[in-house]
């Protein structure tokens, strides 16, 4: 017979499993883009282009990151949390950054959000398979890899565009 410290450690060990993988899907890597290496020396003067075959600017896609990322994360920490009208609260009105700080201030806010999710992610106190007081029909779980999955198809369409704008001005 099964002794509940048993079922308990079994538990345990099997949401540190579940941590572990939802930390490696975060943070990308293996099949995945990393977003700090996406982001990082992006040509951010291309920023505002739509090269022939892509539907969005850089600017749109990290600002579409950064703007539902965080509607996820505020989603899963307050109750009373509005998400932004879909689809327009979720894209920047124009393809073009203000300017240089404002590509500059949405790349700090989405890794800063995004840095909140793996501190969630790594928090032993939070049961990632327990239904969200606000929301019963989810968990931190599925929240956190919501926003691994959306972050990493869109930073592989950034990674495509920078790769296009590259070898466009080569």
């Amino acid at each position: 017979m099964k002794t509940p410290t048993n079922d308990a450690a079994r538990r345990a060990r099997a949401l540190d499993a579940l941590r572990s993988h939802a930390l490696a899907m975060l943070d990308g890597g293996g099949a995945h883009a990393r977003a700090r290496d996406v982001l990082r020396g992006f040509p951010r003067r291309d920023a505002g282009l739509r090269p022939p075959g892509f539907a969005h600017s850089a600017w749109e896609l990290l600002e579409h990151l950064r703007i539902a990322q965080h509607d996820l994360l505020c989603f899963g920490l307050e109750p009373g949390f509005r998400s932004p009208k879909w689809p327009q609260g979720y894209w920047p009105p124009s393809p073009t950054p203000a300017s240089a700080a404002a590509w500059h201030a949405s790349a700090r806010a989405f890794l800063a959000d995004l840095q909140a999710c793996t501190r969630l992610a790594r928090d032993r106190r939070i049961d990632l398979l327990a239904p969200l007081a606000h929301a019963p029909d989810t968990t931190w779980l599925y929240q956190l890899m919501l926003v691994a999955d959306h972050n990493a198809y869109h930073l592989g369409q950034l990674m495509q565009l920078r790769r296009a704008l590259e070898s466009r001005a080569s």
